[in-house]
């Protein structure tokens, strides 16, 4: 007999984390029937009695399990509710076979711009008021991450990244710009502030009217791409889990590793390259030349000590 541990391990693609660090992950609470439930006690439900389930729930929904499980409640985006099927209801709607295994809705993954294509430029006001350039960020590494603040994966995304991605290379040429997608200042704003509580604090782009968006994604979010260091998209992404960070993680260190073409670098680095090399050559030189000169002086002084030597015994 099928039962429920199919969907703990779909789940786990969305609550899965590594370590804690200095983020404080709230706790995974499960919901069946209006009433919370241990992993091993929905186990025991069979898969055939799951009228619909999900992953994040409403701010209305949230205030109301608050209001009867008070603290044990935590943020909205870490909600599983499940709804099961009561006695007396018509099930002939059920359509899960005894040998099938249902899945979570899939996820749209279109891209308007994939692997392999040139970033487009855009410009972007950050939410602590700084206005960005895309391309200003050239020969950085960048993750574009598009979220918003209703959807629970990408909160869940935001929680991984301080121990994933911004801690590891934070001292790398590297930058990290999510960007909210369809959403006022005011509702980012927030949203940022509820997560600088949990250890969340990372500057973010805002995009109202989907202007940038509508450049490289539709369909579902979040979405990640991954641009090297000459503006080329070379990874993406859709949707959370701890696998798809951590391939984030891996190809980020790869695009750090690779070595910039000389032909993508401009003149002025060029030129500073080489006048970089001539002071050191300038100054290998100056070394010799005073090592040389130091060398003759402490030959000089052996010399005339042993000639006044000489000279004294004679005497």
């Amino acid at each position: 007999m099928k039962r429920i541990i199919f969907l703990l391990l779909i789940f786990s693609a969305y609550f899965s984390y590594g370590q804690k660090n200095a983020v404080n992950i709230p706790e995974r609470v499960i919901i069946a029937n209006d009433e919370i439930v241990t992993m091993e006690q929905l186990n025991e439900i069979e898969v055939k009695y799951i009228k619909s389930m999900n992953v994040g729930v409403s701010d209305k929904r949230r205030a109301e399990l608050f209001k009867k499980f008070g603290d044990k409640i935590g943020p909205k985006e870490f909600i599983i509710e499940i709804i099961l099927w009561k006695e007396g209801e018509d099930t002939s709607k059920i359509t899960v076979a005894a040998s099938d295994t249902p899945s979570l809705p899939p996820v749209e993954q279109s891209y308007v711009l994939n692997v392999n294509d040139t970033i487009k430029d855009f410009t972007v006001q950050m939410l602590n008021g700084e206005i960005l350039k895309l391309s200003d960020l050239k020969g950085q590494v960048i993750l574009l991450n598009f979220w918003a603040t209703w959807c629970a994966p990408c909160i869940m995304e935001f929680y991984a990244f301080p121990s994933k991605i911004i801690e590891p290379f934070n001292n790398s040429a590297f930058v990290l710009l999510p960007i909210s997608r369809g959403e006022a200042m005011d509702k980012v704003k927030e949203k940022m502030e509820q997560l600088k509580k949990d250890g969340i604090d990372f500057n973010v782009g805002i995009d109202p009217d989907c202007s940038i968006s509508a450049f490289y994604v539709k369909g579902g979010i979040p979405k990640n791409f991954l641009i090297d260091r000459n503006g080329i998209i070379r990874y993406v992404s859709t949707g959370y889990s701890e696998e798809r960070v951590n391939d984030l993680a891996s190809m980020i260190q790869v695009l750090l590793d690779e070595i910039e073409p000389l032909s993508n670098v401009n003149q002025e680095t060029v030129d500073e390259y080489g006048k970089n090399l001539g002071d050191k050559s300038l100054a290998k030189k100056r070394t010799i030349i005073i090592s040389f000169f130091s060398g003759l002086l402490i030959i000089a002084f052996f010399i005339i000590s042993y000639i006044l030597r000489n000279k004294r015994k004679k005497e």
